[in-house]
């Protein structure tokens, strides 16, 4: 299809919520929009999607993971912009006009990412934790140097010159410094602006993070291979064990929690999660797998 624009959502066995993103999506103006669900060989059905969304392209990607399933909705287009949203995300109501209008502001752009909880208040460790900490996306976007493929447009220009996102990596991250050590530039639009859910409970935080240090220790191996690599990982493993004092009054006193016990459980699991990614990263330096 030769749209203007595309919108590339990769999903995997979530169809709830790649519903509501899909209607968060329906009541926007997608004139000369291409959208585009690349099904990662999700097990769940997905007939009532597809019949509540008859304008919208699904395709398959069997290789497993979200940068082959970006990858491949980008073969599936030929629209000149390109503009990336995950399933779990609610895009706010203007979000694709102010995503269209991104497009070829700057070679790459970011947009903002606020979160949201499923459950009922009050919040768990999980859910007080994430509403502070989850997606620092200004941060991110001018500091750290990267935009997570939440929320990020490009053009097909950009993509093809820099390549496609590299599977078992942080393939945002990595991605995103290609692109700059190419010469592209990144630039912050906080008019393009998507919700996203926290996770609610121990275990769905232990995947999210299991999985990040993973992708970052591969992607650390690639910038820093051979011994010195590991010696650097093991000091950031020493550090990571008592990051979390600096980071408490963030959030005992944030302003988005409610009440004394949302303040406490997050500061318990802020302290509980920063010493197991402590113990992770050194696993990792051992050779042992997490």
């Amino acid at each position: 299809m030769n749209a203007g624009h595309v919108v590339i959502i990769p999903h995997f066995n979530d169809s709830a919520r790649l519903g509501r993103c899909l209607d968060a999506l329906r009541t926007q103006d997608r004139t000369g929009v291409d959208v585009v669900v690349v099904d990662n060989g999700s097990t769940e059905p997905l007939d009532k999607v597809k019949a509540a969304n008859p304008d919208v392209r699904f395709v398959v990607e069997p290789g497993k993971g979200a940068a082959l399933a970006r990858n491949r909705g980008v073969a599936e287009s030929r629209a000149e912009a390109i503009i990336f949203l995950d399933a779990d995300c609610v895009p706010a109501p203007g979000w694709l006009a102010a995503a269209c209008r991104a497009a070829g502001r700057a070679d790459i752009v970011g947009g903002a990412i606020d979160v949201f909880d499923e459950t009922p208040p009050p919040r768990s460790g999980a859910e007080a934790f994430e509403t502070v900490f989850a997606f620092n996306y200004k941060d991110y976007i001018e500091r750290k140097g990267f935009s997570v493929t939440a929320n990020l447009v490009t053009t097909r220009k950009v993509f093809e010159a820099v390549g496609p996102f590299t599977n078992g990596l942080s393939e945002d991250a990595e991605w995103c410094f290609r692109a700059r050590d190419k010469g592209y530039r990144l630039a912050l639009d906080e008019s393009m602006r998507v919700a996203h859910p926290t996770r609610s409970d121990w275990p769905a935080l232990v995947r999210k993070w299991r999985r990040i240090a993973r992708e970052m220790f591969a992607l650390h191996g690639q910038a820093h291979p051979g011994p010195k690599g590991r010696l650097l990982w093991a000091a950031r493993a020493l550090a990571m064990a008592g990051s979390w004092l600096p980071h408490l009054p963030r959030l005992l006193f944030s302003s988005r929690l409610d009440g004394a016990g949302e303040r406490l459980r997050g500061a318990a699991t802020l302290i509980r999660l920063r010493l197991l990614r402590s113990w992770w990263m050194l696993r990792q330096v051992a050779g042992s797998a997490i």
